[in-house]
C-alpha cells in the first residue's frame, strides 16, 4: 500500500508539475472570412491575427480586397499602420490627394485621421493593418462608386 501511494504522489507531482502550454495560434497564411457589405462595395476577406486584449492593446488584421472594390472613409482611436503585402491599394487621408500602394509600402495614418484604402481599379490587394485600443473603427462617410471611379482615373493617368 505504501509503495502504491508513493508511486501515485510521484504520478500526481510529475502531473502538476508539467507544462502544458495553450497558445492562441492564427494563421496569416488563411484568407480569412467574407466580409459583410456593410462599408464597402465590392468583395472583401478579413482575417484577425491579433486582437487588442487586457494584457496586449495591439491588432493586426489581414485584409484582402478584389479589384475595383471601395471601402468608406473611417477614422481610428489610434494610430494604424498599413502593410501592402500583395498587390495595389488607393490611400487617401481627408484634405490630401489619394496614391497608389504597392506591395511592400507602409503607411502609417495618425489617430483621428479620417481616410480610405482599398484595392486598385485593375488589382487585387492584401494589407496588413496594425493598430491599438479596443475602440471600433468609427465609420464616416460613404465612398461611392463615382468617388471610387474618379480616383482611379486621376491615378491611372498620372501613371501613364
Amino acid at each position: 500500500m505504501r509503495k502504491m501511494l508513493l508511486i501515485l504522489l510521484t504520478f500526481l507531482s510529475r502531473v502538476a508539475l508539467a507544462q502544458q502550454p495553450v497558445y492562441a495560434i492564427s494563421s496569416y497564411l488563411v484568407e480569412g472570412n467574407k466580409a459583410p457589405n456593410t462599408h464597402y462595395i465590392g468583395e472583401a476577406w478579413l482575417n484577425t491575427l491579433l486582437q487588442a486584449e487586457e494584457d496586449f492593446d495591439l491588432n493586426i488584421t489581414k485584409a484582402t480586397f478584389r479589384a475595383n472594390s471601395t471601402l468608406d472613409w473611417h477614422k481610428h482611436a489610434t494610430a494604424q499602420v498599413l502593410i501592402i503585402v500583395e498587390g495595389e491599394a488607393y490611400y487617401q487621408e481627408r484634405g490630401k490627394e489619394p496614391v497608389i500602394l504597392r506591395r511592400g509600402d507602409v503607411v502609417k495614418c495618425k489617430k483621428d485621421t479620417e481616410h480610405w484604402h482599398t484595392a486598385t481599379k485593375e488589382q487585387s490587394v492584401t494589407y496588413l493593418a496594425i493598430y491599438g485600443g479596443t475602440q471600433p473603427t468609427t465609420w464616416t462617410e460613404k465612398v461611392t462608386q463615382e468617388y471610387y471611379d474618379n480616383v482611379a482615373q486621376k491615378l491611372s493617368s498620372k501613371k501613364n
